[in-house]
């Protein structure tokens, strides 16, 4: 596990998270400045969600109110954790449907950017469409399969979780749309994504599997479902026959240059 400077907020005796006026400030910039970009950018089934979760403008949501939502529509809970986890850990919570949230959020300093997996790119990110029950089936499928897989079989579906739920694009009647939520938790990669810059290729998941990413840089492509229905029928495939496939063949040369020493 790599070290992270952030820690993650405890709850007090009554399960209420504190944070400070400088960090509920910081939530209402990234919130306000994102829900713009988003909408004419994100899939239908991404806006339903924010439409569903009512996320609060002016303070960071408890995730107990979160957690009401989620468990109306798929019977999904988030679940605080550190502001790293292990894989096992991961799998494990994904397994039992609980979607990890680290309980702090960024600095103002790092407002455009952040390795690290904070509040607001779990909840503004992922958690609209885990209301809807497509994504949230593969997901559940996901942390199953990653639970009982092998160190390197992981490797190869930590690449299909890179480019799907974290960074994946789907076509719908109206256009091309996002719906990978290290998309739609970042500002610059909002817009870039849909450019002409970065390549686009039709979702194939043995693709994804063989395809090197990293995680500092905007992505040089992007994998894109003829909708999001997709995942939902993914999840019914044999996804661990592919990462024996792909284990087979091997991965891609990389559409980026090595990070520098």
């Amino acid at each position: 596990m790599k070290q992270t400077h952030y820690v993650a907020r405890e709850p007090d005796e009554q399960g209420f998270i504190h944070y400070t006026d400088t960090e509920h400030a910081t939530w209402n910039t990234l919130v306000s400045r994102q829900l713009k970009l988003v909408q004419d950018r994100a899939c239908q089934e991404y806006l339903d969600g924010i439409e569903q979760l009512a996320l609060p403008h002016e303070r960071i949501p408890q995730l107990a109110e979160i957690n009401q939502v989620l468990s109306r529509t798929t019977g999904w809970q988030v679940a605080r954790v550190p502001a790293l986890i292990p894989f096992q850990t991961f799998f494990e919570l994904l397994a039992s449907k609980r979607f990890p949230v680290a309980t702090f959020i960024r600095t103002p300093e790092e407002l455009d950017y952040l390795q690290e997996p904070d509040i607001f790119h779990e909840i503004f990110g992922h958690c609209p469409l885990l209301t809807n029950p497509w994504f949230a089936q593969f997901t559940h499928t996901y942390g199953k399969l990653g639970l009982a897989a092998s160190r390197e079989q992981r490797v190869y579906l930590a690449r299909l979780y890179w480019m799907t739920i974290e960074f994946g694009l789907v076509d719908t009647p109206q256009g091309r749309r996002i719906y990978g939520g290290g998309i739609l938790s970042s500002p610059r990669e909002t817009v870039y994504s849909l450019s002409d810059t970065p390549e686009h290729q039709a979702f194939a998941p043995l693709e994804c599997m063989r395809t090197p990413y990293r995680i500092d840089i905007l992505q040089p492509l992007y994998f894109v479902l003829p909708e999001l229905k997709r995942l939902f029928d993914l999840a019914h495939e044999d996804i661990m026959a592919l990462v024996g496939r792909a284990m087979q063949l091997g991965l891609h040369a990389p559409k980026f240059p090595p990070k520098a020493a």
